[in-house]
């Protein structure tokens, strides 16, 4: 019987402190986060600049593209850059992200081999302005930023794409936190739905409680076939320290910090989420909504660091990986 079924009943949910959308949207999101505030986080470029304002690292920008008269000229501004990433601004989901490994003479590498000619970077970029990828479907922006080397030391735990962090932060604590993995069947992005592995994460330590994927256990990568119970997110506090801040940043009290280990820069800020998806309860074999009642009950008024100090304190858990059944090897 799968660990699953023990969650089916609405009572059991309950014992398990597991949020549902309706709870998320309104006890949370509609009484903490001002909708005047959501373009902050629903325009990646807004989110950058900002973020640069508030001197948090995040990847640099090597161009925007506004127009379709723009489109053409897009060869000129990669000219030069050996990897990039091509995202719309107001995309959702990992939808329309286009990453390029290399260049080889006028090809341009994917991560997965595929390789793309230029017409073919021209054509992703028309659909991003025309809205193809974004919220709503409306026009979009193409950023391009350079791309992320990713710390070395995670490079067992993924396959073809840059591994990222999430942390749900409330009223500016830390709740709670996995590490996403890009496999074979998510096509190289951190994207749950898509098929990567999500992984829960101890917030004493930022070490590995349990995996995820296709809402089953997962106690390997399915391609690497490292095992999920040795990983631990190098420098940790930084980065819960830099999600905590994201609430002076924003202004928001519920939101979804998306991080990255970049082997040069350290931790970065890919992009935040004003309506972070659920998930990461999953992921954790937990629910949010102790955590989350919690918080409520803590005064205003305190610094970054006593509110990381707290979460780290009072949401410390033990990994279930530990227990792992024997894994086969890995399939590619």
């Amino acid at each position: 019987m799968s660990w699953l079924s023990d969650w089916t009943w609405p009572s059991r949910l309950r014992d398990k402190g597991i949020i549902g959308m309706n709870r998320r949207n309104i006890r949370y999101i509609g009484r903490y986060n001002s909708r005047r505030l959501y373009p902050l986080v629903d325009d990646k470029l807004k989110t950058k600049l900002l973020a640069q304002r508030y001197g948090i690292t995040t990847p640099a920008l090597i161009g925007t593209v506004t127009t379709q008269f723009g489109v053409k000229h897009i060869g000129e501004m990669l000219g030069g850059h050996h990897g990039f990433v091509i995202k719309p601004a107001k995309g959702s989901g990992g939808k329309g992200i286009l990453v390029i490994e290399s260049v080889d003479g006028d090809e341009f590498i994917k991560p997965s081999g595929a390789r793309l000619l230029v017409t073919d970077i021209e054509r992703h970029v028309s659909n991003i302005l025309s809205g193809l990828y974004s919220l709503g479907g409306s026009p979009d922006v193409a950023v391009v930023e350079t791309l992320i080397n990713f710390d070395e030391s995670l490079m067992a735990y993924t396959y073809e794409g840059v591994p990222d962090i999430r942390v749900i932060v409330f009223k500016g604590y830390p709740v709670m936190a996995m590490m996403r993995l890009s496999t074979a069947a998510s096509d190289g992005k951190a994207n749950l739905h898509q098929g990567a592995v999500g992984v829960g994460l101890n917030m004493a330590t930022g070490e590995a409680l349990r995996g995820v994927q296709f809402d089953r256990p997962c106690y390997a990568h399915p391609d690497t076939g490292h095992d999920l119970a040795s990983l631990k997110v190098p420098q940790w506090k930084t980065l819960l320290d830099l999600a905590a801040g994201c609430y002076e940043m924003t202004g928001l009290g519920y939101l979804g910090t998306d991080m990255v280990l970049d082997r040069k820069h350290g931790p970065m800020l890919l992009e935040l989420n004003a309506r972070p998806g659920l998930a990461i309860q999953m992921t954790n074999g937990e629910g949010l909504r102790r955590r989350l009642d919690l918080i409520e009950r803590q005064p205003d008024g305190v610094s970054v660091e006593k509110r990381v100090a707290f979460a780290q304190h009072h949401f410390a858990r033990t990994s279930e990986l530990t227990d792992a059944p024997d894994t086969p090897p890995a399939t590619a």
